[in-house]
C-alpha cells in the first residue's frame, strides 16, 4: 500500500510503481566504488526479468561494477505539468553475463549503445533493495 508522510508530503512508491518508472526511463546513473573512491556513470538500460541490465565495454565502469561490491542505480524525473518529481533507486550486485545462453538472450533485447563505438559486454544488476519516492516540487 502506498504511504504518504503527512509532514513532508513525500509518497513512498510501491515496487510495481518503481519498476514501471524504471522501464519508462531512458537513462540512469550507476554508482560504484573502486579503490575506496565513489564514481558515477550515466547509462542507458533495460528492465528484464526483475533486473536492470546495461551494456558497456571493458574499462573502469565494468571493473568497478562487477567487483562483488554493492552498486546503486538511480533514475529520477520531473513532470512540469503536475509539479511532481520522483526518484527510484535499485541497490544490489552487478554481474557480468558470461554464459552463451545468457548472452544470446541479452543480445536479443532492444537495448543499443548510444555511443558510436560498440559495447559488447552485458551487466545485470540483481536487486537487493528497491525504493522510490514521489513529491511535489515547491516553487
Amino acid at each position: 500500500m502506498t504511504s504518504t508522510d503527512p509532514n513532508t508530503g513525500m509518497t513512498i512508491l510501491e515496487p510495481i510503481d518503481c519498476w514501471k518508472l524504471l522501464r519508462e526511463a531512458d537513462v540512469g546513473r550507476l554508482a560504484v566504488s573502486l579503490g575506496g573512491h565513489p564514481d558515477i556513470f550515466p547509462i542507458n538500460h533495460i528492465v528484464y526479468n526483475g533486473t536492470v541490465m546495461f551494456r558497456c565495454q571493458a574499462g573502469t565502469k565494468l571493473a568497478a561494477a562487477v567487483l562483488g561490491q554493492a552498486v546503486a542505480f538511480e533514475i529520477d524525473g520531473y513532470d512540469a505539468w503536475t509539479g511532481d518529481a520522483w526518484s527510484v533507486v535499485v541497490k544490489g550486485r552487478a554481474i557480468e553475463l558470461e554464459k552463451m545462453d545468457e548472452l544470446d538472450e541479452a543480445n536479443s533485447l532492444p537495448l543499443f549503445s548510444w555511443a558510436a563505438f560498440p559495447k559488447p559486454r552485458w551487466v545485470r544488476i540483481e536487486p537487493d533493495e528497491l525504493t522510490g519516492r514521489r513529491f511535489h516540487v515547491v516553487n
